[in-house]
């Protein structure tokens, strides 16, 4: 996928997500959706990587394109990769996208993590 394709399916991912209370963040080396502070779908070059949670699990993985999501080389359970064939129509990006929000919606908010302070010189 191209940097053009990645950047169209960013704005197709965030137009499904109506929310005000959606954030923005690169994570991953992806453009992560956070709702609440919780990770949505995060959008890339490589498709879609949705927080489904453990029990939509299965169901999602039968869907066409779809495989778990491993973090170097650890899987993570709720999670799922979603091939870019997996998401060319708008139809099958807002499955994914519902099927995450079911999820995530639910979850309670995080809260926002506090800034470190440097630590201080000793003399």
């Amino acid at each position: 996928m191209s940097d053009l394709m990645e950047t169209v399916l960013i704005e197709r991912t965030r137009a499904l997500i109506p929310e005000a209370n959606v954030e923005q963040k690169k994570m991953f080396g992806s453009t992560c959706f956070m709702v609440n502070g919780n990770m949505l779908v995060c959008a890339s070059r490589r498709g879609l990587m949705a927080r489904v949670g453990k029990e939509q699990e299965a169901e999602a993985l039968a869907r066409p394109h779809a495989a778990p999501c491993r973090q170097a080389g650890r899987p993570m359970p709720g999670f799922i990769r979603v091939d870019p064939e997996g998401i060319e129509s708008d139809e099958d990006l807002k499955i994914w996208v519902d099927m995450a929000r079911s999820y995530v919606c639910a979850l309670p908010p995080k809260a926002p993590k506090s800034k470190k302070k440097p630590a201080g010189r000793s003399a």
